[in-house]
């Protein structure tokens, strides 16, 4: 209704329409969710829960540890959504088998898995849209944006271990009694890959995406493709194999694997974002904030950060995030360098979501599968006094990072 309204008024002509509409970011994603979709047939988010749970060897401290750290890299890798759906269903068949209330253990996984969306930029819509946006490479978000996580995972866990110690102490206690009373029955990571021979080309399948997005830039330069070709190419290239592949699957990886809702949804939010550039307005709000800030590059970075931040803690971090991205491409053209607020932006969209119920998509996500299959209901101060703990300083550790980091930075 909001873009034929806009093209009905002429406040948006066809040409600017497709042109802001991103499809470069939607193909991108459709490719992405074609091979999650054949990762999930292969068994790859199986072998994720058996390591997980062999790994944890009987101590409660441990699997929160390796919940956290692989929520974080499995984010970094897939998406969000993606890694939230598996991690939380390993979770609660892994405390229904223990016994104990799996909340504190759900709330942790998603509070690591919205910090691990910021380290590449697979890990989440937003870093798609600034990496492609902002010209940066998979190479920029490794150097810059995943040290920043890391660090934010490591004071998070701490948080988490302090927070939820009671917790762990009974599961510990739960796993020990469990273990050593079920000693060679089936449990939780006892199941095994049902066709390793399929798991192998599919993960080598998936391997070779991440490479050559991981390399795109680099292969750009050599082979002179336009800049964000070969990041583009990668996953429909790697979708292409799959479906091919499995081409019996094709239609139904296309179909049900991939959210056509959720992208025509971001393809509308994408135009409407791009008309405020279109029609001036982000230019006269980006005029008023560096007047306000005297040019300020300190200034100016955490004016981005906490006002993406907080923002990300009540509206959905793309809808923010595409509003955002025309103001700072605004800076640019008025002489700023804005090669620091495109990470500070990043890091407030992440980090911000883990402060409310709703913050995120992963969180929604998480606790829908908490109340119908857990039966248990999440509070919502429950969730906001650890959420804003750790959201609030997760992002005071990134900016203080980034300003840290900013000299160090290239121009752009």
């Amino acid at each position: 209704m909001g873009i034929g309204i806009l093209l009905a008024t002429k406040t948006l002509d066809v040409e600017n329409f497709v042109k802001f509409s991103s499809l470069d970011v939607i193909c991108f994603l459709v490719g992405m969710m074609t091979i999650v979709g054949m990762l999930k047939d292969v068994g790859f988010f199986n072998w994720i829960m058996m390591k997980l749970i062999r790994g944890a060897k009987g101590s409660a401290t441990r699997f929160l540890t390796l919940l956290c750290v692989s929520s974080t890299l499995l984010a970094c890798l897939v998406d969000e959504v993606t890694s939230i759906i598996f991690i939380a269903a390993i979770i609660l068949e892994a405390c229904d088998y223990f016994e104990v209330d799996p909340t504190p253990y759900i709330i942790s996984s998603v509070l690591a898995t919205n910090i691990g969306s910021s380290g590449t930029m697979l890990g989440n819509p937003i870093g798609i849209l600034i990496g492609m946006r902002a010209g940066l490479t998979f190479e920029s978000f490794i150097k810059w944006a995943f040290p920043v996580t890391m660090a934010a995972l490591a004071l998070t866990l701490l948080i988490l271990r302090i927070w939820y110690r009671k917790d762990l102490l009974l599961l510990g206690a739960k796993m020990k009694e469990k273990l050593s009373s079920a000693a060679g029955t089936a449990g939780p990571g006892t199941a095994k890959i049902e066709n390793k021979k399929d798991f192998k080309i599919g993960i080598s399948i998936f391997v070779a995406t991440i490479l050559m997005i991981a390399f795109h830039h680099r292969i750009e330069v050599l082979c002179r493709f336009p800049q964000n070709t070969m990041l583009l190419a990668a996953p429909l290239i790697g979708a292409g194999v799959v479906m091919f592949w499995k081409a019996e699957r094709a239609r139904h990886y296309i179909e049900k694997d991939v959210d056509w809702w959720t992208l025509i949804f971001f393809m509308m939010l994408f135009a409407k974002a791009g008309t405020l550039r279109y029609t001036g307005v982000t230019d006269i709000l980006a005029n008023k904030i560096v007047a306000f800030s005297g040019s300020n590059i300190t200034i100016l970075i955490m004016i981005v950060l906490w006002i993406s931040c907080f923002g990300s803690s009540i509206l959905d971090n793309v809808v923010l995030v595409s509003a955002i991205i025309p103001v700072i491409q605004s800076f640019k053209a008025i002489g700023i360098n804005v090669y620091p607020l495109w990470w500070a932006l990043l890091f407030g969209g992440c980090f911000g979501g883990n402060i409310t119920m709703v913050g995120s998509t992963a969180n929604i996500v998480a606790i829908g599968m908490l109340e119908k299959q857990g039966r248990k209901q999440m509070k919502f101060f429950r969730w906001f006094r650890i959420g804003a703990t750790v959201g609030v300083i997760s992002t005071a550790v990134a900016g203080l990072l980034l300003l840290i980091l900013f000299p160090f930075m290239p121009k752009h």
